[in-house]
């Protein structure tokens, strides 16, 4: 028995057969198309983009804190610039001033030329000696005073600022000379403005 085999039908013909079984009723089979709607995992576009992402995520850190950072730096360099300004008045009121100085010898040459008219000896004394000790020791005082104010402010301030802020130990350190310094100014000076400290010297009549 001679058993002839078919030769496999080539893409033309496969095509016309799927056409006529179309026409006689068999429906033909559906294409897979689950593989071609899915995406293709790993597709260059989706590698750019994770690595995209990847790349940044510490930049991004960054940026937030040095916005964040950015007026705590600012507030604290004012901090800063005013306890030491504040150590350094009730520094140079404490060694003495070059503005009560000069206010001091102004009021010397005043009671100098007061002392021409003075009768007796109290009133010289108060004029050439008396005056200037007690114009020496008001603006060194004022300088100590305002020392001590500055001080005060740079300590007190962050109570007002935002919660849990806390300043340098440097800049609480110098705040608290100042304050020292301030205060021994005041009480250094107005003891002597009222002549307590020294008592003004006295001439028999």
């Amino acid at each position: 028995m001679d058993i002839k085999k078919t030769p496999a039908p080539t893409a033309p013909e496969a095509a016309a057969d799927a056409v006529a079984d179309t026409e006689a009723g068999t429906p033909a089979a559906p294409a897979d198309t689950t593989a071609a709607a899915a995406p293709a995992a790993g597709t260059p576009a989706e590698a750019d983009a994770s690595d995209d992402a990847s790349d940044y995520p510490e930049d991004s850190a960054y940026d937030d804190d040095d916005e964040a950072v950015a007026p705590q730096e600012h507030a604290g360099v004012g901090a800063a610039a005013s306890a030491i300004v504040a150590a350094g008045l009730g520094l140079v009121a404490l060694s003495g001033s070059w503005v009560s100085r000069v206010i001091a010898e102004r009021q010397t040459l005043i009671g100098q030329i007061e002392s021409a008219n003075a009768t007796t000896a109290k009133e010289k004394i108060a004029a050439l000696y008396g005056d200037p000790w007690h114009m020496t020791a008001l603006v060194n005082g004022v300088l100590s005073t305002l020392a001590l104010l500055i001080a005060v402010f740079v300590l007190a301030r962050p109570a007002f600022g935002a919660p849990g802020r806390v300043l340098p130990v440097w800049i609480r350190s110098v705040s608290w000379a100042a304050v020292a310094l301030g205060l021994l100014g005041v009480l250094l000076f107005g003891l002597m403005y009222f002549d307590v400290l020294v008592p003004m010297p006295t001439a028999a009549e």
